[in-house]
């Protein structure tokens, strides 16, 4: 099955919502398939901030989103969805857009229906654009991916809650709108409490999903099914990599090599596979063994290394790396 198909199917799933686990780069998403998650979501904020060091201020141009996009979908079997920001342009910009997510092979997008430049969904200062060209830009969306392959996953992001005097009537007037034109899955940013998901949900049709940032107690996957969302947007994935990366860099500026000892230490008894297991290096050595000469393969018999890619030879653990 093509993942957009997949993706269109899990959208239109009952009563099981989509765990949609937030991935920056290639190596983010080759850990969610393995730990077995069924969609990636690449997120616009995380790709400016893991590959480019940038503040999620609409810097990141089109040819750099999609290009990362194209190296997480290119080495995960599972449907990718990625973060479109406002489509890098009016409508006629929108057309390209999709086409090109499409070229990459993510199974679906979302696009916002604010100005450029952009901001990101959880940072004050958004504005969104009128109605009339929001509503051209989905349609344009709508068609693009109509003309390449009509599964291809569009959704309608709206940020007209966290704008000036935004309102959940407003909300919910554009999203009927950009259902109207055509969206496969619409979502609004931004709702303040569980009454306003209802809101929402009551008056809008089809797949939806939310950030849940303001939902305080936070829900459980079980509660999003029963206020009608299709997919949790998790962060905390991210996020926890971030902690882990700090507090290590910290330890070792102040215990230096001790703090290496005592990570490997913990490494050999932890079940994270070992990162060149992680992005295909077993894979690599199957198939030299498959379309490499015998005399070719002989490298690897006297030569050292702390790896051993070939998982048939292996005779004890692998050195943490």
């Amino acid at each position: 099955m093509r993942p957009t198909t997949k993706l269109q199917e899990l959208f239109n799933r009952k009563g099981r919502v989509i765990i949609g686990a937030v991935v920056g780069c290639a190596l983010d998403a080759r850990i969610i398939e393995m730990t077995g998650y069924e969609v990636a979501h690449i997120s616009g904020a995380m790709t400016a901030a893991t590959v480019y060091g940038l503040p999620d201020a609409g810097l990141i141009t089109a040819t750099e989103m999609i290009d990362n996009a194209r190296r997480i979908a290119s080495c995960v079997k599972i449907p990718v969805i990625c973060d479109a920001d406002q489509g890098f342009g009016n409508a006629i910009n929108v057309r390209r857009t999709v086409q090109e997510f499409i070229r990459a092979g993510v199974a679906g997008i979302h696009i916002e229906d604010q100005p450029f430049p952009k901001r990101c969904g959880f940072v004050k200062g958004k504005q969104i654009i009128s109605f009339e060209e929001a509503v051209g830009k989905y349609k344009a969306a709508v068609d693009a991916k109509n003309e390449l392959d009509p599964d291809f996953v569009i959704i309608a992001r709206c940020d007209a809650r966290g704008t000036v005097g935004g309102s959940v009537e407003e909300v919910i007037r554009r999203l009927r709108a950009y259902k109207e034109v055509g969206v496969d899955v619409v979502y609004p940013e931004a709702l303040l409490s569980r009454e306003e998901i209802r809101q929402v949900r009551a008056a809008v049709d089809g797949p939806m999903f939310c950030t849940l940032g303001f939902i305080q107690p936070p829900a459980t996957p079980d509660e999003l099914v029963s206020l009608g969302l299709s997919l949790w947007p998790e962060f905390g994935m991210i996020q926890a990599r971030v902690q882990a990366y700090w507090e290590f860099a910290n330890d070792f500026k102040v215990r230096g090599t001790q703090a290496h000892d005592a990570w490997e230490k913990h490494a050999w008894n932890h079940p994270v596979p070992h990162t060149f297991d992680l992005v295909g290096f077993p894979e690599v050595a199957e198939a030299e063994e498959k379309y490499l000469p015998v005399e070719w393969l002989a490298k690897y018999e006297g030569s050292r290394g702390l790896y051993e890619p070939r998982k048939d030879k292996r005779t004890e653990p692998q050195k943490p790396f």
